[in-house]
């Protein structure tokens, strides 16, 4: 099994289907609907593909001090924000 389909395993379908409403509505706010960009930086997987999953995965637990960006370890765990970086950089459906 690959990483990114171990990272979906993880993750049970139903947390998955919430994590995508979780992009959609949250990230999307400062982000962009599209993820193309807004208030955030854009989260395209061509934009992402200069990171590394990890590194985006971090970003999402401990946001980025100094901007806009909190962190969501309080809300997430550390194998749903891989599964989000991991979809966002379309590794994942």
């Amino acid at each position: 099994m690959g990483i990114a389909a171990s990272a979906a395993a993880e993750v049970p379908s139903a947390r998955q289907d919430q994590l995508r409403d979780i992009v959609a509505q949250d990230c999307g706010s400062c982000h962009g609907m599209t993820r193309k960009g807004g208030l955030g930086s854009p989260l395209l997987p061509e934009v992402l593909a200069a990171y590394t999953a990890e590194g985006v995965t971090e970003t999402i637990l401990e946001g980025r001090p100094g901007t806009p960006m909190p962190p969501w370890k309080t809300m997430l765990s550390r194998d749903e924000a891989s599964w989000i970086a991991r979809y966002l950089m379309g590794e994942v459906k």
